[in-house]
């Protein structure tokens, strides 16, 4: 009988921990994550300390040895080190070690290609990881020929990785000039939703913190949700509305994590854009990570250097169920289990009350034959009192500032 399952790749994991270096630990947890996310099984994990990493091979020579030793006795594919190695570095260990070698930033690279589903993230993806081969189509080695595929080798593709240098960039060239059409679409529906009334709500947050349960919690449209890293990656933006009245958008976007890859950020640029342009940032943090903190610091990082720190923010607090203990370093904060049943209610109530805080409070009488023009802005404000007097609706709320002059047609 033939067997016809997919066999999984087996893969080494090697990190270097400099003097002084923080949070080594869950750097390499995350890796081991990361790899199980592109599909792989993680056989072992190698550490070494050293003062700066080896210019030829990153890791020393006695521990490469054992590296070599362990990938001939487990038939290991894949050697994976947690950092962005040099080309010199990469065609050496591969040549050293016989079986094809990536680095942290690839294996991100090659899980946003597993993930892209629309075109211009396929796009994007497609350019980032051109980028990144370009300084490295260096020699014949492994990573030229990579005819059995598996991690690191999506996307592009082996043709691709054979071509010259100005074959490639051509085909960079090639692709900017089509997200360039891409964004100019984005940017005119961006444009439009600027203009309109509607107050429009960003998640943001650390990979796989619970940002599409929320969404879809809020949302009656559904999205794929997973406990896995980048489940999410293309930008997407519902209706919603908050208490059964107020109108809103709200966007989910790729979540954030450390170290990434700097040419992810910069092709990923217009669509972490649909977040910037928000009038309420809601930062979803996973209380139950126990780095929680580290994520919170990376994403905070990425929102300075995408100023994107003045835009108000709500600050979520997710699985609670799974804590027993926990002391909170953002505050104000919201406490929820996006998977519980009451978690539609309590993720309103707090969107809800940060909303009215930013909001002007309003009151005005409506006549009694106008009362067709409440359903309109009931979509824009918040009606929190209705009082009836002899000919009028004594109606109380709050408004956005911005749209504060569409209360002057209410006025008798």
């Amino acid at each position: 009988m033939i067997d016809t399952q997919k066999k999984q790749e087996r893969v080494l994991l090697v990190g270097v921990e400099l003097q002084g270096m923080e949070h080594f630990s869950m750097s390499m947890e995350e890796l081991a994550s990361l790899a199980k996310t592109a599909g792989a099984e993680v056989v072992g994990c190698y550490r070494q300390k050293r003062e700066k990493y080896d210019s030829k091979t990153f890791v020393g020579s006695g521990k490469l040895q054992e590296i070599a030793d362990m990938v001939d006795a487990d038939e290991i594919s894949t050697v994976v080190v947690n950092n962005r190695l040099t080309p010199r570095q990469n065609v050496n260990l591969e040549e050293i070690l016989g079986i094809k070698v990536i680095d942290r930033m690839q294996l991100i690279l090659d899980i946003f290609a597993m993930r892209a589903r629309s075109h211009e993230g396929k796009l994007q993806v497609h350019l980032a990881q051109l980028n990144y081969l370009l300084p490295r189509l260096v020699g014949q080695g492994i990573m030229l020929s990579r005819q059995a595929g598996g991690i690191g080798s999506r996307g592009p593709g082996e043709s691709q990785l054979e071509l010259n240098r100005r074959a490639v960039r051509n085909q960079i060239n090639e692709i900017e000039r089509q997200l360039k059409i891409v964004e100019k679409n984005r940017e005119t529906v961006r444009e439009k939703r600027m203009d309109s009334p509607v107050f429009k709500i960003g998640l943001i947050g650390y990979t796989n913190a619970g940002k599409s349960t929320i969404m879809n919690r809020l949302s009656s449209k559904r999205q794929y949700e997973a406990d896995e890293l980048f489940a999410t990656l293309d930008a997407t933006t519902n209706s919603i509305h908050l208490e059964g009245k107020l109108q809103v958008t709200l966007t989910d976007t790729v979540g954030f994590i450390q170290d990434l890859p700097t040419e992810l950020v910069s092709s990923f640029k217009s669509t972490l854009e649909e977040s910037k342009h928000v009038d309420l940032l809601v930062h979803v943090i996973d209380a139950s990570d126990p780095n929680h903190e580290e994520h919170e610091k990376t994403v905070l990082s990425i929102m300075k250097d995408l100023d994107m720190l003045e835009i108000p923010r709500l600050t979520l607090y997710n699985k609670s169920d799974k804590i027993s203990d926990f002391t909170p370093t953002q505050t104000p904060y919201t406490l929820v289990a996006a998977k519980g049943e009451k978690s539609r209610e309590v993720l309103q109530t707090a969107i809800v009350e940060k909303i009215k805080e930013l909001f002007v409070p309003f009151s005005i009488r409506l006549p009694f034959e106008k009362s067709y023009r409440l359903h309109d802005l009931e979509n824009v404000a918040f009606i929190e009192d209705i009082d009836y007097e002899e000919q009028y609706q004594l109606i109380k709320g709050y408004i956005a500032p911005k749209n504060k002059w569409r209360l002057e047609e209410f006025y008798d």
